[in-house]
């Protein structure tokens, strides 16, 4: 096992697209970091440097603690999953598992035992003797990744090992690598463009846009605590609401404007984010996430709460809660650099960009988780509250969060 850094790394193209850009980044031996982002921010292609397949264009990437810039991918001792699995169809899958050992000079008894350890742990013993076109898919990636840990490296690259699969099957295999890492403890770069994927099975997030890497963190701080309008709306599914607002002062008391909506400001959210009293007075950017909107005759501690009065335009029942969706009056945030980014990425649904106010009109629609027994129904009013002591804020010019 080993760390891997990153300092200064950059890939730029003959064309003069820089893919990555300056990325700063230290993964700690045994880590388990996921890079995310939209297509085209750079993840993969900073993989493909870290096994060797792009050359670097400036910065170094060291495993532990040795530059690799310049070494062969088959001499930096490390093992890497693909989407696709990458497995020979004419080989068998112990073959397949067996191939990379067999390249190095591993002697035939250490390979068998290799491979047949790896083949228990994995679940796959009775499928060693049958080929890639006899496998199902989440049975293929199995053997990928078995193909992986017999080599024993120092870190793990892989690059969407799950987007092949059904949702079903990759829901399973999701908690299969989790827990996989927790009894290797090796180094793992895990690359993605879901962010779900991303906050379930990463120990630390990094999230990446336009080559540039904009937070690493814990996946709870990465919510809680986004540092940008980009991050707080790629991370998190709903997607947090996000619309133009204004600070305003009165008697004392801050307030922000949602819609048609002054929201008062609680003592304690200012104390939290010191930073908002300095934008008194100007356009800020507002975020609220769909858990902090309830139905207003079932809200649990109203006290605090903003209501405002809407028409749900769609209610959607999940069984276990009703996402609802209603607009309102606000300025969208047409312009926003972090929207054209979300808006240029084509694994990102249209009903998500609605949530982030991506739409030419003076209406925004919001999006509420509501709990199971709301009476919200499609096309029928609503009375709802906000908990606007949990609101983010985000500074109107930069779109760096107000703290």
């Amino acid at each position: 096992m080993a760390e891997i850094v990153y300092s200064g790394l950059t890939k730029t193209f003959p064309d003069g697209t820089v893919a990555v850009d300056s990325v700063d980044l230290e993964i700690d031996d045994g880590d388990f970091v996921v890079l995310v982002g939209p297509s085209g921010s750079g993840k993969t292609t900073l993989l493909r440097m870290t096994a060797g397949l792009e050359e670097v264009s400036a910065g170094e990437i060291l495993i532990g603690g040795r530059q690799v810039n310049r070494v062969a991918p088959m001499d930096r001792n490390i093992a890497m999953v693909f989407q696709n699995y990458a497995l020979y169809p004419h080989m068998t899958a112990y073959e397949n598992m067996a191939f990379g050992l067999k390249r190095h000079g591993v002697k035939k008894d250490v390979i068998k035992s290799r491979v047949e350890s790896t083949a228990k742990m994995l679940a796959i013993s009775d499928l060693l003797k049958r080929k890639p076109g006899q496998l199902s898919g989440g049975q293929r990636q199995r053997v990928a990744m078995g193909r992986a840990i017999v080599r024993d490296p120092e870190a793990y690259l892989m690059d969407e090992p799950l987007s092949n699969l059904d949702a079903k099957l990759r829901v399973e295999m999701r908690s299969y690598v989790a827990l996989l890492h927790q009894r290797l403890r090796t180094t793992t770069v895990y690359v993605t463009h879901d962010q779900t994927e991303a906050m379930t099975m990463g120990e630390r997030v990094a999230v990446m846009r336009d080559g540039r890497l904009e937070q690493c963190d814990v996946p709870q701080r990465l919510y809680e605590r986004p540092v940008n309008v980009f991050v707080a709306g790629f991370i998190g599914s709903p997607a947090m609401n996000l619309v133009r607002s204004k600070l305003t002062a009165s008697n004392g008391d801050v307030y922000a404007q949602l819609g048609e909506t002054s929201m008062k400001l609680p003592h304690a959210l200012l104390d939290a984010r010191p930073g908002l009293g300095n934008h008194v007075g100007r356009n800020v950017i507002l975020g609220i996430r769909p858990e902090d909107i309830e139905d207003a005759a079932l809200a649990s501690s109203p006290n605090g709460h903003s209501s405002m009065d809407v028409r749900v335009a769609l209610a959607e029942p999940m069984g276990a809660e009703v996402i609802a969706h209603f607009p309102i009056e606000a300025e969208p945030l047409v312009g926003s650099s972090a929207v054209e980014a979300l808006l240029a990425d084509e694994k990102i649904d249209d009903e998500r960009l609605v949530q982030l106010g991506a739409q030419d009109s003076s209406e925004v629609r919001l999006t509420a988780r509501l709990g199971p027994r709301t009476a919200a129904q499609t096309g029928e009013p609503l009375r709802v509250t906000v908990d606007v002591e949990r609101a983010h804020f985000f500074d109107a010019e930069t779109e760096d969060s107000i703290w």
